[in-house]
């Protein structure tokens, strides 16, 4: 029986998860936040902004008939993940979250853990150069290190200049490949990383490359996720509105 979905997207497990729905017989709209100026765009119906909010986005549910909501976001993605959990409690509504397994040490990491990015910063020792692979939403943590040098890896040109007193911003749209990564970082002159343990083999080629350089990264931690059901994979996500009740008429 197809079913509405509704699919918080944005991630390659996102994209994933809604060819497979639509291949399944799923009506499927995925909703992005809007970040990048030209998203790469899932099968499907796409709606790209935000909803206003847990009242907003159970409003949406409602108005869209949504029988299944599968939050497939970015792990950092708490707020979004939050009001998620509580519109389908506002409109009773199946929610699934896609949650890609966190990154482990493997032999010869040189890992330093991070609650959040204001240990990260202070983690830092003066004068390094850092590769500071976090996304542009993170950057203020980092403005108070003006002893500190950053690379910036975007995906479009920043509107404002980042609150950094000394880095460089070079573009790029992962996956990206190992030796792309080791020739970034000699490049660069890079001694240290700072990551978001995001998961995921589409950007852990720069811990890879790390590992093979001996560099320290400094990894910081994933928020909790709300409560609910949970799968690692597209795979699990389809199974799950598999065995969901057929929507009623």
């Amino acid at each position: 029986m197809a079913l509405r979905v509704l699919i918080l997207g944005g991630t390659a497990e996102a994209s994933a998860l809604a060819g497979g729905a639509v291949a399944a017989g799923h009506d499927v709209l995925t909703s992005l936040a809007g970040r990048t100026s030209r998203p790469a765009l899932p099968a499907g119906r796409v709606r790209i902004g935000g909803f206003g909010g847990p009242e907003g986005l159970a409003a949406f549910l409602d108005a869209e008939r949504i029988d299944a909501l599968v939050d497939a976001t970015h792990p950092f993605a708490a707020t979004i993940s939050a009001n998620a959990e509580r519109a389908c409690r506002l409109r009773p509504t199946p929610r699934l979250m896609l949650l890609r397994p966190a990154w482990t040490r493997q032999d010869g990491d040189r890992w330093l853990d991070a609650g959040d990015m204001a240990e990260a910063a202070r983690l830092l020792p003066a004068g390094a150069r850092v590769f500071l692979a976090v996304g542009r939403q993170e950057l203020d943590a980092f403005a108070g290190r003006p002893d500190t040098w950053f690379l910036l890896r975007v995906v479009d040109p920043p509107e404002a200049p980042p609150p950094l007193a000394r880095h460089e911003l070079v573009l790029g749209r992962g996956p990206f490949r190992l030796e792309d990564e080791l020739a970034l970082l000699a490049r660069h002159r890079i001694g240290w990383i700072v990551a978001k343990n995001a998961g995921g083999e589409g950007s852990g080629a720069k811990l890879a490359a790390a590992r093979r350089l001996g560099l320290p990264v400094v990894m910081v931690r994933r928020p909790g996720p709300p409560p609910g059901p949970r799968v690692p994979s597209a795979e699990g996500a389809l199974d799950w509105l598999a065995a969901l009740p057929p929507p009623h008429a």
